[in-house]
């Protein structure tokens, strides 16, 4: 009885193999060929078609081999297949088939090409079967969830590979295309380590792939796995060695490298190229990277730890949130030292020489930049550079939200002294605003100007407050449009340029010359014990009616408007002698004289004059008020000018006596040689014949 099923069972596997072998030969291709395309169209929902040879065998395993295989595109994207190949190469284990065991020994497609589009909220790669709820709404999806159970069936990934695949896509607004894609898969079963390798051209860009996965069937179940991938290529350098840990959802923890060459290059690639300018070029990442598909946070603070800007270099943690519109990021930094000068747009140097205050811009100033992510970071920074100004000991924080960056330095140290400042760049509107506020004390002025504004003149300990808000698209339109106050008060220093107390002592010489006093010049400079005064912009003029000087030997004031905006100047500056400036080069207490000094002209030529209009109108204020008390009119101008001027009005010295030089003879009164040299007449002989010089004003 057994021999008997033993032969029966022989029998069957007899005439089964037969089958297998003979049943290929004897079907016409026809037959498989038009179940296999009726097949295909039906799961796919598209049509297929089969144009060249069709082969299947059975044994000793399941393959099929299909040539120009077509895959037909959706309705309304155009005539063109929606993927084709030269070659399709399937090869299935029969026997362990049975047993719901794939091995799949072979899978290659060759010469793929696929033709992905999008057009509205439309697109080509939604294949699925034919059925009569094809037109219903897709139920709701609760994502991707790892679980228990969730592959109940045994795999083998033998020779799976594409070769020299191509893939396209299209929404109409941009085209991206890949070439060259060579893939190789590898994995001995589903409890067995997963292998990718291949390589691409991306729009030209070479890049190479591997990954590895400890499990396929431990990612999907929720088991603790090793990951592994690497990105390589011109634009980006990335590796990641790590675990996917256990649960439900996807999360991955390891050890992250990245090296980006250019940033300007990686984005111009993605479809989003940045505007024009200096920085944003290299950036390197390494930490302990964790996080979902949503949420991402790096620990750079560790030895290993390197977060890289161009040539700006960070320590601390980073956190990105996928789940919005734009990637928002948060953390706080260490930043031994940050030059933001390369990030600040400036005008062209369009002057023939570096000196000078080259014209402002009219360069569209491009902010878009500020859309592309949100952040909220804490900065603490040893040295930072701002153009020429030097920062040290700074806590700052930047919050970017929605296109408008604020910058808050909570904690500064520069120039001796230290204070705090509020940056904020708007681009929300359709025109861009900006804002600065400070509030800085005991900083050493000099140092200060020079590195801010290249201004040299100036020297003194003290505080500046300044609150300013403008708005435009390019750096004329900006200085054109500030707005805003200011104070300053400066202790202990010294306006290099000008000597006020000679200025005074000169000014018998100036008026007989219609020159400006001796006192003015490189070497010059006048001492002081304060400046004060206060300021207010608009439309890019800034306005100042109380400026104050004191010093030992002058007081100034000072009012007058700066056209920012225009680059001119109009002040006018009215220095008095407090004290006497006897031995200061000259023999006359001149105290109480006023030489009232315009400044008026281009930032790059200003000019500086004597107000000969003050000065005239004082003397006519003189002669008239000498009339009405019954003086002559040249005594009455000779003392009222005296008198202004600190000079005296007669021609008697100290004693009474009449004033005469050494020789006897009779001393030239000073204020004569004022009235004389303010009406163009000077004394030439003892006949007191006057000769017109030409210099009234």
């Amino acid at each position: 009885m057994i021999r008997r099923i033993l032969s029966l069972v022989v029998f069957l596997a007899v005439l089964i193999v037969l089958a297998a072998i003979i049943l290929p030969f004897v079907i016409p291709e026809s037959v498989y060929r038009d179940q296999a395309q009726q097949a295909a169209s039906q799961n796919l929902g598209r049509d297929v078609t089969l144009s060249g040879d069709v082969s299947l065998r059975i044994l000793p395993r399941v393959e099929i081999q299909a040539k120009d295989v077509t895959i037909a595109n959706e309705d309304g994207f155009g005539e063109a297949a929606f993927a084709e190949m030269a070659e399709m190469r399937v090869g299935v284990q029969l026997w362990p088939l049975l047993s719901r065991n794939v091995v799949i020994e072979e899978f290659v497609l060759v010469e793929p090409t696929i033709r992905l589009q999008q057009r509205g909220g439309r697109n080509n790669w939604s294949l699925g079967p034919v059925t009569d709820e094809a037109q219903a709404p897709p139920a709701a999806s609760e994502g991707f969830v790892r679980r228990p159970g969730a592959l109940p069936f045994e795999a083998s990934l033998g020779d799976i590979r594409i070769i020299d695949g191509f893939i396209s896509y299209s929404d109409g607004a941009q085209e991206r295309q890949i070439e060259g894609l060579d893939v190789r898969i590898h994995m001995p079963g589903l409890d067995q380590p997963l292998e990718i390798s291949g390589g691409l051209s991306a729009d030209g860009e070479a890049m190479t792939l591997a990954a590895y996965l400890g499990s396929l069937r431990g990612f999907f179940e929720g088991e603790e796995v090793i990951a592994r991938i690497d990105l390589g290529g011109d634009l980006i350098d990335l590796g990641f060695d790590g675990v996917i840990p256990a649960g439900e959802d996807l999360r991955y923890n390891g050890l992250l490298n990245a090296n980006i060459p250019s940033i300007r290059a990686l984005a111009s690639f993605a479809g989003s190229p940045l505007p024009d300018g200096d920085g944003l070029e290299r950036f390197e990442l390494a930490g302990q990277l964790s996080g979902g598909l949503e949420t991402i946070s790096l620990d750079a603070s560790g030895s290993n730890g390197r977060i890289r800007l161009d040539d700006i270099r960070a320590t601390g943690r980073l956190a990105a949130d996928l789940s919005g519109a734009r990637p928002s990021l948060s953390g706080a930094l260490n930043v031994p030292q940050l030059d933001l000068t390369r990030y600040i747009p400036v005008a062209p140097d369009t002057s023939s020489s570096s000196s000078g205050v080259p014209p402002w811009s009219e360069e569209r100033i491009d902010l878009s930049s500020l859309g592309l992510v949100d952040a909220n970071l804490d900065l603490s920074v040893d040295q930072l550079q701002i153009q020429d100004i030097e920062i040290s000991d700074a806590a700052l924080t930047l919050a970017l939200v929605n296109s408008r960056l604020e910058a808050n330095l909570t904690r500064i140290s520069l120039y001796d002294g230290s204070g705090t400042a509020t940056i904020v760049a708007n681009n929300r509107t359709a025109t861009p605003s900006f804002r600065i506020a400070a509030n800085l004390q005991s900083i050493a002025a000099g140092p200060l100007l020079e590195a801010a504004a290249g201004f040299d003149r100036l020297s003194g300990t003290g505080r500046i407050n300044i609150d300013l808000l403008t708005s435009g698209h390019s750096q004329s339109e900006l200085m054109n449009a500030l707005g805003g106050n200011g104070s300053f008060a400066f202790a202990d220093g010294a306006i290099r340029g000008v000597n006020l107390a000679r200025a005074i002592r000169g000014i018998e010489s100036a008026l007989t010359t219609r020159q400006l006093p001796d006192g003015f010049g490189e070497q010059q400079q006048t001492d002081f014990s304060a400046l004060e005064g206060t300021f207010t912009v608009s439309n890019g003029v800034a306005t100042n009616n109380d400026l104050i000087l004191l010093s030992p030997l002058v007081r100034v004031d000072g009012a007058g408007t700066i056209d920012i905006g225009g680059q001119t100047m109009d002040y006018r500056l009215r220095p008095r002698a407090v004290a006497s400036i006897e031995g200061q080069g000259g023999d006359r207490d001149l105290r109480g004289v006023v030489v009232p000094i315009i400044i008026r002209g281009s930032f790059n030529n200003p000019s500086v004059g004597i107000d000969w209009d003050v000065v005239g109108r004082a003397l006519l204020q003189g002669a008239v008020q000498g009339a009405v008390n019954g003086q002559n009119p040249e005594d009455a101008i000779r003392n009222a000018l005296g008198s202004a001027l600190g000079l005296g009005g007669n021609n008697q010295d100290d004693t009474g006596d009449s004033d005469n030089n050494d020789n006897g003879e009779e001393a030239t009164d000073p204020a004569e040689t004022l009235i004389r040299g303010l009406f163009g007449r000077g004394r030439t002989n003892s006949d007191d014949n006057d000769d017109d010089d030409g210099g009234q004003n």
